[in-house]
């Protein structure tokens, strides 16, 4: 991990601290605040609230859930908007963070106890983008102790997602990751359409 640096990312350094900030805060203790910056996709249809797809990626369900999604942030984001720059990061983050809600919200907006929290969709976003950069990278995972080729891991993870998609119960809207990883790779390749060459090229 190189350096961080306020000059060239700092974007993602905001975005990083007030996640945190955010997320804790409503962890301990505001549950009022925490209900009314979730996506709740009744809200969303019925009274306008779209906010909710931006202010939903500043909060979690847990301790647990904001320090894995922190610590892919913390690997990834800072190195990609060195990569790219600061308006091309913002678009990838923020349209990462909308697009991966937009079928959850068409899914369940007449369910009323619907809830998801988490900036997942926008670092599945950001992971992805940095890959496109980057393909002959390996990522490490908690449970497996050598790091796996970035391309490999690409197609794991949204097999994954899709899985947990079906069978998860909780907060966490593991859809968004799957679509915030496909609308990352979309943007990030109309953004730079010369990075889909450099990464076949460089992989094969």
């Amino acid at each position: 991990m190189n350096r961080i640096s306020l000059e060239e990312s700092p974007l993602s350094i905001v975005i990083f601290l007030l996640t945190i900030g955010i997320s804790l805060y409503t962890i301990y203790g505001k549950k009022e605040l925490f209900d009314k910056l979730a996506l709740h996709p009744w809200s969303i249809v019925h009274d306008n609230k779209y906010y909710q797809f931006l202010t939903s990626g500043f909060i979690h369900a847990d301790v647990m859930h904001l320090m894995f999604n922190m610590l892919t942030f913390y690997f990834f984001a800072f190195e990609l908007e060195k990569f790219i720059g600061t308006w091309r990061f913002a678009l990838i983050y923020f349209a990462s963070l909308i697009f991966s809600d937009v079928s959850t919200v068409f899914k369940q907006k007449d369910n009323q106890k619907y809830y998801a929290v988490g900036a997942s969709g926008a670092i599945s976003g950001i992971l992805f983008s940095y890959i496109l950069f980057s393909p002959t990278s390996k990522i490490g995972m908690f449970f497996i102790p050598i790091g796996i080729p970035a391309p490999l891991f690409a197609l794991l993870y949204l097999a994954f997602c899709f899985y947990a998609s079906k069978k998860s119960s909780d907060l966490i809207n593991h859809e968004a990751h799957f679509w915030g990883a496909l609308t990352g790779l979309l943007v990030t390749i109309a953004l730079v359409p010369e990075v889909l060459l450099y990464f076949f090229h460089s992989i094969f």
